[in-house]
């Protein structure tokens, strides 16, 4: 299997919900996107690690970054020889291989992607550095800005490098940050259990999904802006989720179901 088959597979096999609109991507386009979702699920992995104290996740994390802004050529990473030690019979497949899925992308747009990922590895470093202490507004929007946000604005880049896609940028920051809300609200059980609490001091769920809507309407604004073609098809997918996992939310539920997402996924599909 080629690399951009056993990326898919990677892919497939950490989020089909991401799966499906990348592998439907045209040539080119699908490398690069790739590229970036596993590179970034890469380093995500390290940050939620749930056998990493926060000194090694930051450690980890750092390395990722400056091996890529030392990077001159794929031939100079593909090996990422960043001396996981003990830690890399820890990590997952998709973290190991990080140096592989750097140089997935076509040459022309790759150091795009390797600079976003070595910025979120540094913010990530920070925040494990800090254990997440979110206190204010404030401090809610550079850590969703630092992790999605950012996400966003490279996603515009990748749709302009590819058919020269214009994106309202401000958008495409709130497209990012109210996925990112929507994750927080449907992990919040589980992080609390992890010792990490993302709400702002005195923040109540509900003040949350006000966030999360409002983020959201700007997604909107984002993904009704893209003309027809295979920036729109990528990004009505993930909204479209974001939308009835907070539904679910609010009804009760932990999470959507596989066949609801699946539903979902098709009903947009056929659009």
């Amino acid at each position: 299997m080629n690399l951009c088959g056993d990326a898919l597979e990677i892919l497939k096999a950490t989020s089909r919900t991401f799966y499906i609109p990348i592998s439907r991507l045209p040539l080119g386009l699908q490398e690069a996107v790739a590229s970036a979702y596993l590179c970034m699920r890469a380093i995500d992995e390290i940050e939620d690690h749930p056998d990493l104290d926060n000194a090694t996740k930051a450690k980890l994390l750092r390395m990722i970054s400056l091996t890529l802004q030392a990077a001159v050529d794929g031939s100079t990473i593909k090996d990422f020889p960043l001396g996981w030690g003990i830690h890399q019979s820890m990590l997952p497949e998709v973290s190991v291989r990080i140096g592989e899925w750097a140089v997935l992308a076509p040459a022309t747009i790759a150091p795009r992607i390797w600079e976003a990922t070595a910025a979120m590895s540094d913010r990530m470093a920070y925040w494990a550095a800090s254990d997440w202490e979110i206190h204010t507004e404030a401090d809610f929007d550079r850590y969703t800005f630092g992790v999605a946000g950012a996400v966003g604005l490279l996603l515009s880049d990748l749709w302009g490098w590819y058919d020269g896609t214009q994106t309202n940028r401000s958008y495409a920051v709130g497209f990012g940050r109210g996925l990112q809300a929507v994750n927080i609200l449907r992990n919040r059980r589980e992080d609390l259990a992890r010792g990490v609490d993302f709400f702002p001091d005195g923040w109540t769920e509900a003040q949350v999904h006000d966030y999360t809507r409002r983020n959201l309407d700007l997604a909107d604004a984002y993904t009704r802006s893209l003309p027809l073609g295979p920036a729109l098809d990528f990004c009505q997918i993930p909204l479209t989720l974001a939308y009835a996992t907070l539904d679910a939310l609010v009804q009760g539920q932990d999470k959507l179901s596989r066949s609801a997402v699946m539903a979902l996924i098709e009903q947009v599909s056929c659009q």
